[in-house]
């Protein structure tokens, strides 16, 4: 007789990245995930957003992490500015020290932390830059989960560092060969289509497969898959997500829960 347990998985979004006028679609979100990274304002959202988002998650009992990103409001994060490690680390440890506290005002706490965009793109190939994030944490926060792109340089690092790390995967966005993302400037870079995304989001928890954007299959073993909460189909990529994935008997769990 097969004994083994249903296999299980985080659904995350990333959330708070408005000026005030998106917080019914970040409540419709929340009501689905499992996880959430709300902007700490810096890339995108304010003061008032994130707090507004961190009660709306709490009160849902969604895990709440902070999701820190390049100081560049222009371009939302996600354009790879250069700048040195030490700049950056000093950007994310201030930006982790602002969502702390509004944490605290609200009586919730951080569970996990996980870098945005760019810079979560170049933590993942950057051993120096993922070095001195994780520094950051452990001084912050020893205990705090880091949400890391399978196989980059930041899970590696954060390990090294002695922090719990939890594998992440994309439903929404194009992989690479190598088991990187698609530049957003290329084709294949995202995955719009509700019923696409939610057949490749099962595929990844039960077979630990993902088709790259040149056919071939690379292996993955996330313990969480994400949706970006800013996307024009969100809402519904979200939602057939979690029929499919609860349609296929996968357990929908916080891994910080």
């Amino acid at each position: 007789m097969n004994h083994l347990s249903p296999p299980t998985i985080d659904l995350n979004a990333d959330l708070g990245e408005h000026d005030g006028n998106g917080a019914a679609g970040d409540d419709a979100i929340l009501d689905l995930v499992t996880s959430a990274s709300v902007s700490c304002g810096s890339h995108a959202g304010s003061p008032d957003v994130m707090r507004r988002t961190i009660c709306a998650a709490r009160d849902r009992n969604v895990s709440i992490g902070a999701h820190p990103g390049y100081p560049d409001r222009g371009s939302f994060g996600r354009v790879e500015l250069g700048l040195p490690v030490r700049d950056v680390a000093d950007s994310f440890r201030a930006q982790l020290d602002h969502f702390y506290a509004a944490c605290d005002a609200e009586g919730t706490r951080v569970r996990y932390v996980k870098p945005h965009g760019a810079l979560y793109n170049r933590a993942a190939r950057d051993r120096e830059l993922s070095a001195a994030l994780c520094e950051v944490v452990v001084r912050l926060d020893s205990s705090l989960t880091l949400l890391s792109l399978a196989g980059g340089a930041l899970e590696t690092e954060a390990l090294s560092a002695g922090l719990p790390v939890v594998r992440e995967a994309f439903v929404d966005r194009g992989y690479l060969p190598d088991g990187f993302l698609v530049p957003r400037s290329d084709a294949g870079a995202m995955i719009a289509d509700p019923a696409g995304a939610a057949s490749r989001a099962v595929r990844m928890v039960l077979e630990h497969r993902v088709s790259a954007v040149d056919g071939t299959d690379i292996p993955i073993s996330p313990q969480s898959l994400c949706v970006h909460g800013d996307g024009a189909n969100a809402l519904r990529v979200i939602a057939a997500t979690r029929r499919a994935l609860e349609a296929a008997q996968i357990t929908i769990q916080s891994f910080a829960s």
